[in-house]
């Protein structure tokens, strides 16, 4: 994962850390196959300590009118959302005002893509320390942060549209 961050008026970007973005897919309740996911989060590693990062994530996210909760914003039927999702070459780009992210992902994560034109992006103000980028994380470990309630409350749930390079 790599990102580019601006500074802007809500945050202080130095206080977001490492950011990450971690990819994987499951089978959805609908019974129509998998659905790919994308979470976004930092590492709680800023020189101003676990508590800014948090801060700063939800400052970053609130300065683009995404709210943490349970609402999901469903960007597949607004073409002016301020987030948008780039899938190329076995990755994917989030790009959103102040922040770019990328990601490689899975094979199975492009087959859901492929199969439902959209994935679920959460980005949580919850840090996760021990989830480095570029370093395996186990079905497990994903399960238990991705999954738990206080990651899940603490986050902008978005379905995004998968975007392509135009040739």
């Amino acid at each position: 994962m790599t990102s580019t961050v601006s500074s802007g008026p809500a945050f202080r970007a130095a206080d977001l850390g490492t950011l990450a973005v971690i990819a994987w897919s499951g089978e959805h309740p609908d019974g129509k196959g998998d659905t790919p996911f994308l979470l976004a989060y930092s590492m709680g590693d800023s020189p101003a300590g676990p508590e800014a990062a948090e801060a700063a994530v939800r400052g970053l996210l609130e300065t683009n009118d995404l709210t943490v909760g349970t609402v999901v914003h469903d960007a597949t039927s607004r073409p002016r959302f301020p987030v948008s999702l780039l899938v190329e070459a076995g990755q994917a780009v989030v790009t959103m005002p102040l922040l770019n992210a990328q990601c490689p992902v899975p094979p199975e994560w492009l087959a859901a893509a492929e199969a439902r034109k959209s994935a679920y992006f959460l980005f949580t103000t919850r840090v996760w320390p021990t989830a480095t980028p570029g370093s395996p994380v186990t079905e497990k470990e994903l399960e238990e942060f991705a999954g738990d309630e206080e990651t899940l409350t603490a986050a902008a749930h978005c379905l995004l549209p998968i975007r392509r390079v135009r040739a």
